[in-house]
């Protein structure tokens, strides 16, 4: 029984040995950076950067460095830390200090509304903290005139909206116009090629009426043939002529029965 009882001493003097070690590395490298804060920036994020890969649960290096980083203009990096530290506050004083330098940092970003609930939340805890206070307020005024900053923004897209739609509505108002002048255009064309073709119809109508006796299958006589055809006409009128003088001078034959 002593034996483990000692075992169990020794282990425990080892472990608070180590934790001494550690803390003391640890306030090794808070402290250099402490130094060279308002020296060179190099050093100082790298001794807090070795003291929180020493402690991460210990809030003193990343709420350090988060405030260089502030100065900086590194707010990204500035917010990442303070959220780090924040995690493992555990006094009012250190949540209402994490939150107020939180709410400093969404400032400069320009989110007054996030930076505004920063500051609500550093005085739920030090609600006497008039710095904070005066913050909140300016916070407000930022909010605001953003809100209203969008307002007027989605307004000028309701308006710029309307009017391409009312833009969108002309185009097609005009389409509509266009087709139907086509249209109208299109019957006027069929209207000329109607009238035109009746005209040519009318026309050769006309010229048929004007010449009644031509024929267009007939052909014109040649003067040879016009000779032959009266020379044909007077032998005939001859042989008319000689069969009446004929009958003149025999007289008129009666038939009085068949002759077989």
């Amino acid at each position: 029984m002593a034996l483990q009882q000692y075992l169990y001493f020794i282990i425990i003097l080892l472990v608070t040995a180590n934790l001494y070690a550690q803390s003391d590395s640890y306030n090794k490298h808070l402290l250099d950076g402490n130094i060279n804060y308002d020296k060179d920036f190099l050093i100082t994020e790298n001794s807090y950067r070795k003291a929180i890969s020493i402690n991460s649960s210990n809030i003193k290096a990343p709420y350090n460095l988060s405030n260089k980083y502030y100065e900086e203009g590194l707010y990204d990096e500035a917010l990442t830390r303070q959220a780090e530290a924040l995690k493992n506050a555990k006094t009012s004083n250190q949540k209402h200090s994490i939150h107020h330098n939180i709410g400093n940092i969404l400032m400069k970003k320009d989110l007054c509304k996030e930076a505004l609930e920063a500051y609500k939340n550093a005085l739920r805890n030090n609600p006497s903290d008039d710095e904070t206070r005066y913050n909140l307020s300016l916070a407000k005024l930022c909010a605001d005139e953003q809100n209203k900053d969008n307002d007027k923004k989605d307004e000028n897209k309701d308006d710029q909206k309307d009017q391409k739609d009312d833009q969108k509505k002309d185009e097609n108002k005009n389409d509509q116009n266009d087709n139907k002048q086509d249209q109208k255009n299109d019957k006027n064309d069929d209207n000329k090629d109607n009238k035109q073709k009746q005209n040519q119809n009318n026309d050769k109508d006309e010229k048929e009426n004007k010449n009644p006796s031509q024929d267009k299958g007939s052909a014109k006589l040649s003067p040879e043939q016009i000779k032959n055809l009266l020379k044909a006409m007077n032998n005939e009128e001859k042989k008319v002529q000689a069969k009446i003088n004929e009958k003149k001078q025999k007289g008129v034959k009666i038939i009085t029965e068949k002759d077989w």
